[in-house]
């Protein structure tokens, strides 16, 4: 499959240059468009660039709101009640996380919630705000539905991804994961590029094993681990569409199909002030420590490192943020034709 080997930077003015085309500010659409690529440099292409074609078309109908500004509705010492204003999901996320983390500098901790809001890319990018101001960063939304609560085959719950992150003396440490065995964008992402999927990832409508994701972006994801996949994906739904007076499952209208009714998704965030607790100076010694004695257990058979949650990501951010990012041939010609149709150069 061909290639094209493109700068992060480029493609990010990019894809910001795109967004402001449908009204958006800079600061607004440079808040997307980093998102965007930062999951791209982290190798979760899914949630990357290759969603450019529909987040532009939701701005050009207008299902989503070009200039909307999230407002806190509601705020307590610990915490803060958002509405998203039908604003990009990224815009909201990166609102809430920042209040979150101000908060949290007075009070050792806040949690927010907030509703009115869209999809908001990749999660561990809000985490990862947090552990970078030397705090423990969490988050998750809900989303449309993909997922069927355990025992059904009607799916109900969306994917529902969360992320954690803790600072360390060097690059965070990040776990981002959905309750299901891989994100519906992966799906998506491999009926565009024409690629099989692996058995075990999703089943077709009739509940059957499905490998052609044109069929499977229409059926049933599987959960991880049967029940307890299923139980973190009711339990975000609780969180993010109940408690954040958002949507819920099937009642958030569809991000690849919906371009009349906003979805309302919602979220939470929560950032700890660690210096407020065990102090950073010491938490820093002490998770360099155990990270180090896990790294350094014995290997099984054929492995030859252990792996800390997100440490793959971040030395392919790194590694890509210096040799620039792959990018498949079909990604990279729907950015053209956009770049084409906004009258953008396209500079990549």
């Amino acid at each position: 499959m061909e290639t094209h080997r493109v700068q992060w930077q480029e493609l990010r003015r990019l894809c910001q240059r795109l967004m402001t085309r449908e009204g958006m500010s800079e600061a607004d659409a440079l808040v997307c468009a980093d998102n965007l690529v930062d999951a791209d440099l982290a190798g979760v292409e899914s949630h990357g660039v290759s969603r450019m074609t529909n987040y532009m078309k939701r701005l050009r109908t207008r299902v989503v709101d070009p200039i909307g500004k999230p407002e806190t509705v509601r705020e307590s010492a610990a915490g803060i009640y958002v509405d998203g204003k039908n604003a990009m999901g990224m815009v909201v996320g990166d609102y809430a996380m920042r209040k979150c983390i101000e908060k949290a500098r007075e009070s050792g901790c806040c949690f927010a919630a907030a509703h009115h809001s869209n999809h908001f890319g990749m999660a561990a990018y809000y985490t990862m705000m947090a552990a970078r101001e030397g705090m423990i960063g969490f988050c998750a939304t809900n989303a449309p539905p993909n997922l069927a609560p355990w025992g059904s085959a009607e799916k109900y719950m969306g994917t529902n991804p969360f992320s954690i992150s803790a600072p360390t003396k060097e690059e965070p440490i990040t776990l981002d994961m959905a309750p299901s065995v891989v994100a519906m964008g992966k799906i998506i992402l491999a009926a565009k590029l024409g690629q099989k999927i692996p058995e075990g990832w999703v089943v077709d409508r009739q509940g059957n094993p499905c490998t052609d994701p044109e069929i499977g972006q229409y059926g049933t994801l599987l959960p991880i681990g049967g029940p307890k996949g299923s139980g973190i994906a009711i339990f975000t739904e609780i969180l993010c569409g109940i408690l954040a007076g958002a949507a819920c499952g099937p009642h958030i209208s569809h991000f690849w199909k919906d371009f009349e009714n906003p979805q309302n998704v919602g979220h939470v965030f929560w950032a700890v002030d660690i210096d407020r607790f065990c102090g950073l100076e010491y938490f820093l010694a002490e998770i360099e420590k155990t990270l180090g004695e896990m790294k350094s257990l014995d290997k099984t058979p054929g492995t030859q490192e252990v792996f800390m949650p997100g440490e793959i990501e971040n030395r392919r951010r790194a590694r890509r943020k210096a040799e620039g990012i792959e990018m498949p041939e079909g990604v990279y010609e729907e950015l053209r034709t956009l770049a084409a149709q906004y009258g953008v150069p396209f500079e990549i």
